[in-house]
This record gives C-alpha cells, structure tokens and sequence, in this order.
C-alpha cells in the first residue's frame, strides 16, 4: 500500500519512501539491523569509541542512524560525550519524523527526544552522552566550509544511481579532508565508481558483505 503526504514521503507497508528521489530512507528489511551492520560494525564500533569521538553522515533522514548510535553508546557503558554531525538538503517534518521512527519501539525513549528538539533552528540536538548537530543545505555547499573532522563516516545518502551529486568526486574528496588521521566511512554501496572516487581520495577501501538481500557494501580507511 502507497500513502503520500505532505513531507515529500509516501508510505509503503510504513517505510517511508522518498518521492524526490524514490529510494526508501532505510532498509525494507529491518533498518535498525542495516544501521548495526554497515555502519556500526563497517566502522569498527563500538571498539574504536572513546571520550570525544567524531562521527559524521551524509543523509541524516529519519534520525535512524543517530539514535541507534546513540542507543549503541549507552549499552556499552561508553564515558564523556560522542559527537555526531549530519548533513541533510531535505529535512523531514517532525511528524514525518516521528512516523517513521514509531516501529523502534527500543528507541522510543530516545526518538522523544529528538523529536522535541527537532525543528528547533539551531540544529543542536542533546540527548544522554551524545551531542548531534545537523547542518541543513545541500552538502555541495556545506561540507566544504565545515571546521569538522570525523572519526568515522556514515555515508547514508540515497542510491547514487538515483542522487548522484552526493556521491561526486567532490563530495567523496571533502570527506576524506575532513577525516581525522585514521579515521574510516562505511556504505550501504558498493558502486564502482564511489569505491574509485574514495580511493582517489586517499582511503583504502575494501568491499564486504552487505546486509539483507544486499550481496555488498564498502568500507574503509584513510590513508597517512
């Protein structure tokens, strides 16, 4: 079942589906376990967190990412404050939001959170242990100008095939210039020029398994 609304989303068996690009915010099977398997474990955590940690995305979405980072922070008992950027062009309403967060029922507590703070104008989002900011704009403009360096990388926009400009030699090149030594990406993708572009921008890239019917994703490290 399809069902617009007003957010630039249609609902299809309650994932939300981008209308802009037709490509779903998050995996059809089970968008928690994807976040766990790519960018979690893609990105060598919870092993690699400590005190101060810098994780930045591209495609903050529905907030997925962030609250199961969050919620992944808690349980292991991690000390101080994780960072966490997230660039967005287009950002969903609150009530777009919280719709497609309601299935999460292990991150409610967190999702309320959120959703109380979002829309706020700042992009300042303060939840237990961990400080979120969220650049809106299209990262074309704003990655480049960011003082930021990450940790670790979630590259979370929708397919290349169907939003290509995110997935740009440019864009894959201002990531690597705001990775911190040693730091790492992971991706749903495993496209072959995305892989060629990271690598030309100075990260070792390897192609791993990808999560459900998904043969592949890409991960990687930059280089000294």
């Amino acid at each position: 079942m399809t069902e617009p609304d007003q957010s630039g989303v249609e609902w299809r068996c309650g994932v939300p589906i981008s209308t802009r690009f037709d490509d779903p915010y998050f995996s059809l099977n089970d968008g928690l376990a994807e976040t766990a398997h790519v960018f979690h474990a893609g990105n060598g955590l919870p092993g690699r967190f400590r005190p101060g940690f810098h994780i930045a995305e591209l495609g903050f979405g529905t907030g997925l990412n962030l609250l199961a980072t969050v919620d992944l922070w808690q349980r292991t008992g991690q000390v101080g404050t994780l960072h966490f950027t997230s660039f967005e062009a287009f950002p969903l309403s609150a009530d777009a939001l919280g719709r497609a967060l309601q299935p999460f029922e292990g991150l409610a507590h967190l999702a309320r959170d959120l959703l109380r703070q979002w829309g706020t104008g700042d992009g300042v989002i303060r939840l237990p242990g961990v400080l979120a900011t969220v650049i809106i704009g299209d990262a074309q403009q704003t990655l480049g100008p960011w003082a930021g360096r990450a940790d670790a990388w979630f590259l979370d926009g929708f397919s290349p095939a169907k939003n290509p400009e995110l997935w740009s030699d440019a864009i894959l090149g201002q990531v690597a210039r705001h990775t911190a030594q040693g730091g790492t990406f992971a991706t749903y993708t495993a496209a072959g020029h995305v892989r060629r572009a990271l690598q030309a921008a100075g990260f070792q890239v390897s192609r791993l398994a990808g999560h459900g019917s998904k043969r592949h994703m890409s991960a990687g490290v930059l280089m000294p």
